[in-house]
């Protein structure tokens, strides 16, 4: 993982002398590390526009293996014309991914020896508190087992198929005799969709097409549509798969933060601080405390990672996307020109507003049965995942309040050391251990007396 460090404005901190709050000292803040999807193997990822009824639903790729065994079935609402869907670039996914992460910042405590300068006193930092085609005519063929294809076209480097079907099991056997691979169960996911009358938007590679575009990786695909239905298939997702599966979906709204109607959503644990070495072991500490989090809540819930308007950030992890990367992103309100990829989309005002909420759900069959049914609220309250490492001062202390500072670290390394092991599960003694290593390359005389009181 690549540490990008962005430095923040200077904070003068207002000291509670008497108190010593973990953020007490902290001013010059810095990120240092983020969790973004590369730390999840194979996660999904994908991005929703929607404002009112209308969606633009970008899908990155993350298939593994040859280009010719790549199928795709997605169930949409309504019949998907060509105008209608387009190739993404990757980037912007990953660069949404990375605006959106969870953070880890770090400050370093200021000399409490210094004169206070209470004029220009401020609160402490607050928390930040997604081969060709098969058929050659539209419409029922012979021996159609009732599907029915309701378009074909070319885009980019992907055959796409619009299929309507009257049952399940005659959907499965059609795909699988026209050349897509379908793992068993398929019929039964399948049936919910065709009982509620969905369409099936299917995909495969055209190889000459791929080899021409000189592309090393497949592109994600970005369809619009309107329907009053918010929601996003996850269930033939599980098709591939028994284990858990991690999905992040980005969405974008002019309105405020998104959230799911029929599992829970919950924010994911935030704001607080934690030994200095996990610096290093940022990816390990964020996945089991993700893990933790997860099997705590029963493993049926939603995790809110991020929410925060497009335009800034604080820290940032990554630079917000300009407005010609959110339009890529599928957001199509920005000015009154309507994308020629999104038909009827016009709204009678223009607006910069976008607000980001990243989701993060990890799940299995058993645990999420139905899709996820979404909806956009008006509440524009910022947060994000952040963690916070605190850097003592390092200086001589003479002062009485240089002094008291002193005897008030050792509570505040143990409050570290007990709230990353209720976050991770991970043993207290063992990260004791590292906390006492990871102050090798201090030269304070004093720091001995700290350990001592752990019992080192």
């Amino acid at each position: 993982m690549k540490y990008l460090r962005q430095i923040m404005s200077l904070l003068v901190i207002a000291v509670a002398l008497l108190s010593f709050t973990p953020t007490a000292w902290a001013f010059c803040g810095f990120y240092v590390a983020k969790a973004d999807a590369n730390l999840y193997n194979k996660a999904s990822q994908v991005i929703i526009a929607r404002d009112e009824n209308n969606t633009v639903l970008t899908m990155a790729n993350d298939f593994q293996g040859q280009v010719k065994d790549f199928a795709m079935v997605v169930p949409v609402p309504t019949v998907i014309k060509k105008e209608q869907v387009k190739v993404a670039q990757p980037q912007i996914i990953e660069k949404i991914d990375a605006f959106s992460a969870p953070r880890l910042v770090e400050y370093f405590d200021s000399d409490p020896c210094a004169p206070a300068f209470q004029d220009r006193m401020m609160n402490a930092p607050q928390s930040a508190a997604e081969s060709g085609m098969i058929a050659k005519k539209t419409g029922r063929a012979r021996d159609s087992l009732g599907v029915t294809i309701e378009a074909q076209f070319n885009v980019g480097e992907y055959d796409i198929l619009i299929l309507s079907a009257k049952e399940s099991g005659g959907l499965e056997t059609w795909l699988r005799r026209n050349g897509y691979k379908l793992p068993r169960g398929a019929k039964e996911l399948l049936k919910p969709y065709i009982r509620s009358s969905m369409k099936f938007f299917v995909a495969k590679v055209n190889l000459d097409k791929f080899d021409k575009s000189g592309y090393q990786r497949l592109r994600p695909l970005q369809i619009s549509y309107q329907s009053p239905k918010f929601m996003l298939p996850i269930r033939l997702g599980m098709m591939n798969s028994t284990s858990e599966q991690d999905l992040i979906v980005y969405i974008l709204s002019p309105k405020g933060q998104a959230e799911i109607t029929n599992y829970r959503t919950v924010k994911i644990s935030s704001n607080v601080n934690i030994p200095i070495f996990v610096k290093n072991e940022f990816g390990d500490f964020y996945k089991s405390m993700f893990q933790n989090s997860y099997t705590k809540e029963d493993k049926k819930v939603a995790f809110l990672e991020y929410a925060w308007d497009m335009g800034s950030c604080d820290p940032c992890s990554a630079e917000p996307l300009n407005s010609e990367e959110l339009k890529q992103a599928g957001v199509f309100w920005l000015d009154n020109n309507a994308n020629n990829n999104i038909p009827q989309f016009r709204r009678p005002f223009p607006t910069s507003s976008v607000f980001i909420t990243r989701l993060h759900v990890r799940y299995t069959r058993n645990k999420f049965p139905e899709d996820l049914i979404f909806q956009t609220t008006s509440n524009q309250q910022s947060f994000q995942g952040r963690y916070v490492l605190q850097h003592p001062f390092t200086g001589k202390l003479e002062c009485s309040a240089g002094k008291q500072y002193k005897r008030s670290l050792p509570q505040r390394f143990e409050q570290e050391a007990q709230t990353l092991a209720k976050l991770t599960n991970w043993k207290i003694q063992d990260i004791r251990e590292k906390m006492r290593l990871s102050v090798g390359n201090l030269t304070i005389s004093w720091w001995d007396k700290f350990l001592g009181w752990w019992g080192f």
